[in-house]
């Protein structure tokens, strides 16, 4: 009966079976390979050593500060809390780091021998012309037993390169990761900014439209009493119409504005009515750049650059390994005879061992077209590699460099508005004492709301370049995973 193909098996049999895993786990640790890849030599760095511009003097000292003990802002650690948890894209890179993972994990089972068990029973039938008796014959088969499936012997590192191409890959993997993530952070931080510079602009414009209001009441009760002209009063409606356009068009892209902050956290963003202001502390003082061989440990982009180049170097062992033989072992043990009862009786032990080797004779130039295209990407991995750093080096002295020229531009515009506000003030004292007309009051209050709407987007270039640098310099505390706790 088919039931009694799963008998029990006995002690004798436990221990057979268990000297065939520890013969199988001896034989590949006795298997010593050598990686054929060559030697990975780290070149100078293709920037120069200094930054052009100077820390300055009130620089905060980096020091790898993780985005939630660089952000002060509640509400924004919030958004960047909700974005990394919920955003698509972030979710994509964590799948394919679990992709990755899983490849490595299947590379690596290769280098061991795969043990299977086996259970068959056959039964056939022989006629009597192909059997030496002359009459036909009916037999049964049982056999139950291990078996090793076809392992190679990595004598030349062919598994193994491509173990730690696989792990490389996966690191790699890993790495680009913290860059969606350090990259989500920055749009968080960058839509945030965006949000206050509207809020605090809108409020301007609704302070001035609420003063060009109470302009147009006045106005209009001169002009009924003929104390004014009918063109003031053109006038004036014409600076209330600018006004409210004004408003108009900012509170639709603070809506638009909401909306992209939606698409970043991955859902409803949590907002108060209006944000607050520019004027809040909402990072700390200016960070200080250090040396530009920080960011090789830093920037999450240029660490993944970095595997993927050891990744290319290991492709380059298994294309060599390919021009040797290679071996390869299948064996099984186990217990075999005509009846179920006779399986685990004494003489019933079965097995072989089947080793074979295969080497390239003629390949029509295969292997080494394998190995001048690994050549090939390696050498393409490597100026991708050095172009990363140069770019990590152009946008960490951008930042610096538009440090002092954004801080310049708010001074300026500081200056600029408080000349506005004067000349605004003039203007309508003169227009009162009849000294000039109401076209100088008009002028001047155009542009003062001109100068006030630059002053506001000044304060906030100043903060984005903050987080541009906070970017530009690796993100600080970035979970990076390492080599020895992937294996």
């Amino acid at each position: 009966m088919p039931s009694k193909l799963f008998v029990p098996l006995n002690r004798s049999v436990r221990r057979r079976l268990g000297r065939v895993a520890c013969v199988s786990s001896a034989a590949a640790l006795l298997c010593s390979c050598t990686s054929m890849a060559p030697p990975l030599e780290r070149a100078a760095l293709p920037v120069p050593q200094q930054y052009t511009q100077s820390d300055g003097a009130d620089a905060v000292p980096w020091s790898g500060l993780s985005w939630d003990q660089y952000f002060n802002d509640p509400v924004l650690r919030q958004l960047i809390a909700q974005a990394l948890l919920n955003n698509r894209d972030v979710r994509v890179a964590q799948a394919r780091v679990r992709e990755a993972q899983a490849q490595y994990g299947v590379q690596k089972a290769d280098q061991w021998p795969s043990l299977t068990g086996q259970a068959s029973m056959t039964r056939a039938r022989t006629p009597a012309d192909l059997n030496i008796t002359g009459m036909p014959l009916v037999g049964s088969q049982y056999q139950v037993g291990v078996g090793m499936a076809s392992w190679e012997l990595d004598f030349w590192g062919r598994v193994s390169s491509l173990r730690d191409a696989a792990l490389d890959s996966y690191l790699a993997t890993d790495a680009a990761l913290q860059a969606v993530s350090l990259s989500m952070i920055t749009q968080v931080a960058q839509a945030y900014l965006n949000l206050l510079e509207l809020d605090e602009r809108i409020e301007l414009a609704r302070q001035t439209l609420r003063s060009r209001e109470e302009s147009l009441r006045i106005f209009a009760r001169r002009e009924a009493v003929g104390s004014a002209s009918r063109f003031n009063l053109i006038q004036v409606q014409t600076l209330l119409s600018q006004a409210q356009a004004l408003v108009a068009q900012l509170e639709q892209s603070r809506e638009a504005q909401a909306h992209v902050l939606d698409v970043l956290v991955g859902g409803q963003a949590v907002l108060p009515a209006r944000s607050g202001s520019l004027d809040a502390q909402i990072m700390p003082g200016e960070l200080a750049a250090g040396l530009p061989s920080s960011l090789l440990t830093s920037r999450p982009d240029i660490i993944a650059a970095e595997y993927q180049l050891k990744a290319a170097h290991a492709q380059i062992g298994v294309a060599r390994a390919a021009f040797f033989p290679r071996i390869a072992l299948t064996s099984s043990y186990g217990t075999a005879s005509s009846e179920l009862d006779g399986l685990f009786k004494a003489g019933s032990q079965s097995w072989s061992f089947s080793p074979s080797l295969s080497m390239p004779l003629f390949d029509h130039g295969r292997n080494q077209n394998n190995l001048s295209l690994a050549q090939a990407r390696r050498d393409i991995a490597v100026a991708q590699y050095e172009k990363t750093i140069q770019v990590a080096f152009k946008d960490v002295a951008d930042s610096l460099s538009a440090r002092v020229w954004l801080q310049q531009q708010l001074e300026i515009a500081d200056a600029t508005m408080a000349s506005q506000l004067e000349r605004a003030r003039l203007a309508q004292l003169r227009f009162d004492s009849g000294a000039t007309g109401y076209l100088d009051v008009l002028d001047a209050q155009r542009d003062l709301l001109i100068a006030q709407q630059q002053w506001v987007q000044s304060k906030r270039a100043v903060q984005a370049n903050r987080v541009n640098l906070f970017a530009a310099l690796g993100g600080g505390g970035m979970r990076m995973a390492t080599r020895a706790a992937a294996q």
